[in-house]
């Protein structure tokens, strides 16, 4: 999962990046239908076919056009009027909205802990952002507002298609997911993709489009759902408060931004905040403690 966060993390700077050239529903459109199309060969590949029961693959299919159909258009159009910065703090609202709709769908315990481990998180996303120079005071509202609904819109996803996996691999779970955004990603994106340049389209853009279709938008979903069976999807996309910070250090690393000593102290909050959420009870972590040294 801290590989997944990366790869999310370094898929904003890319996104935002290769969207200068190629439409971002276009985009869009081309990263989560390649990513559909890898994911049903490897499917094909690892457990001999393709296809899921009939009862369920209205539901996949509805999750996925809201987990990657709606998610994407309205994230990757915000992300033309409000800086990646504040993107990504809006974005980090999803946690919180998972940790509620977990409890409601019931495909995962919502506790006091997992609650104040969120919310914790989720300042600490704020002390990083509003310590760089990503935070734009006169960002569109518009945009903050399509921000979150899509945020909203991931948190239902990964909520309600926990359940799903009792009976489907992540790998195929996914791969369905993601045929269902293909589908609503599909008119708007071929109108994008008919009036564009593709001639200008640099190598670079195009390099940013296969890596975000092949490892943000596909392993690392595949990923993601196999988490989320093992621990919960509130635990899980507690991970995502990583994301903002972790591209603070991109960001210095490739494009040589300076780092903030307010976004130090704020992922500092963030660690604190997802350690609370993954944070044992006492008697499993003494008991762990236990086995540890008499090992």
């Amino acid at each position: 999962m801290l590989l997944v966060v990366v790869s999310w993390a370094a898929n904003f700077i890319v996104v935002k990046a290769a969207n200068q050239e190629i439409p971002p529903i276009a985009f869009a459109f081309i990263r989560v239908a390649s990513g559909a199309a890898l994911l049903l060969v490897l499917l094909r590949w690892r457990e001999g076919s393709v296809w899921m029961h009939r009862h369920d693959v209205v539901p996949i299919l509805v999750l996925g056009a809201v987990g990657f159909g709606g998610y994407q258009i309205l994230w990757a159009t915000a992300l033309q009027s409000i800086p990646a910065g504040d993107s990504a703090f809006l974005i980090a609202a999803t946690p919180v909205m998972t940790a509620l709709l977990a409890g409601w769908a019931g495909s995962d315990t919502l506790t006091a802990r997992r609650l104040v481990g969120a919310l914790i998180s989720f300042v600490g996303v704020g002390i990083v952002v509003a310590g760089g120079p990503g935070l734009g005071l006169a960002a569109s509202l518009v945009g903050d507002a399509l921000t979150l609904v899509a945020a909203a819109c991931w948190a239902v996803y990964t909520s309600f298609g926990a359940p799903i996996l009792a009976s489907h691999s992540p790998l195929r779970t996914t791969a369905w997911a993601m045929v269902g955004g293909s589908i609503v990603l599909a008119p708007l994106g071929l109108v994008q993709a008919a009036g564009a340049d593709w001639g200008a389209v640099s190598a670079g853009a195009w390099g940013g489009l296969v890596y975000s279709a092949i490892i943000p938008a596909g392993l690392a979903n595949v990923a993601v759902f196999h988490a989320i069976r093992l621990l919960g999807p509130t635990r899980i996309t507690a991970l995502q408060f990583l994301v903002p910070f972790i591209a603070v250090l991109l960001g210095a690393a490739f494009l040589h931004e300076a780092i903030q000593p307010a976004q130090l102290a704020g992922g500092a909050v963030i660690i604190l905040g997802v350690a609370i959420t993954r944070a044992f009870t006492v008697g499993g972590l003494t008991a762990r403690i236990r086995g540890w040294w008499l090992a």
